[in-house]
């Protein structure tokens, strides 16, 4: 059985790689889609089959797909041109001759307050639509989110968001590619819809403490409006579109929008999900 990995030299779709090696894949039945095959030539050295495929050209996915028997789509993280792209590859997937896919895409998607969800919404409506056994990786957050600028946090003691007190189901991005591998290499995941997030289900104001802990130095939470904490992004040098996501990924936090407490992920690897203070700790 041949599994395909797509954007497999990114975070998530690298560690996916990681993942069904270390559960006894052979390097051989494994594919790593990537836009770039140069940037996975350790991957290509272990026996891995490294093929070119870029989300935006159907053509190329086609090709690369060639006797695949399984996908993991890894969703791209090109916000805004994500149905595009997806649809371009569950298109070519079907051309191919593709068995299954496992889509990795956000809690709750059809019913998500987060504007992110809509296109993993139309994604998985696609991906249904297309007739092709699927199964959805309803991924919650990744804790490494919130390793981006940790020292500075740490520095000013003060963390910012527009949560209020909603709770944060957030696992390891290692985890989440755990979770994949296992649906990707074992049976009894087909039309299956998991909801995956970690154990530790915790506000903002109890992220600061783990950083204040990690740290070594008292962090607070402070709360503000989504618009003044996008502005405040804004001020430290993001994007502003890329600063309006993040404040509203925020503030969907304080209406439920990532956390869950299905165990889905406990039960798919094993074990519980990796400790946001592992995670803190071996960013600093």
């Amino acid at each position: 059985m041949t599994i395909a990995v797509t954007g497999a030299t990114g975070n998530l779709g690298r560690l996916t790689v990681e993942a069904l090696l270390e559960r006894g894949v052979a390097p051989s039945d494994i594919v790593a889609l990537v836009r770039t095959p140069a940037k996975a030539a350790d991957l290509a050295e272990r026996g891995v089959q490294v093929r070119a495929a870029d989300y935006d050209d159907k053509q190329s996915y086609v090709d690369a797909l060639a006797g695949v028997d399984r996908l993991v789509l890894v969703s791209s993280s090109t916000v805004g041109q994500r149905l595009a792209q997806h649809t371009n590859v569950i298109e070519a997937a079907k051309q191919a001759g593709v068995g299954n896919i496992a889509y990795t895409s956000i809690l709750d998607a059809q019913d998500s307050p987060l504007a992110l969800a809509a296109e993993h919404k139309a994604t998985e409506s696609v991906l249904i639509e297309s007739g092709i056994p699927f199964t959805l990786l309803r991924n919650g957050w990744y804790w490494e989110n919130y390793t981006e600028g940790l020292e500075q946090t740490i520095e000013h003691g003060v963390l910012i968001g527009a949560s209020n007190d909603g709770k944060i189901a957030a696992a390891a991005r290692v985890d989440f590619a755990e979770a994949a591998a296992v649906v990707a290499s074992t049976e009894g995941h087909e039309g299956r819809i998991y909801e995956l997030g970690g154990d530790e289900r915790i506000t903002k104001a109890q992220l600061a403490e783990a950083i204040s802990a990690v740290g070594g130095k008292p962090v607070v939470y402070r709360n503000l409006s989504e618009a003044d904490f996008a502005a405040a992004l804004v001020e430290v040098g993001l994007p502003e579109g890329f600063a309006k996501i993040l404040a509203d990924s925020d503030a969907g936090v304080g209406k439920g929008g990532l956390d869950t407490d299905s165990g889905d992920l406990q039960k798919l690897i094993g074990r519980p999900s990796t400790p946001v203070a592992t995670v803190l700790a071996a960013a600093l």
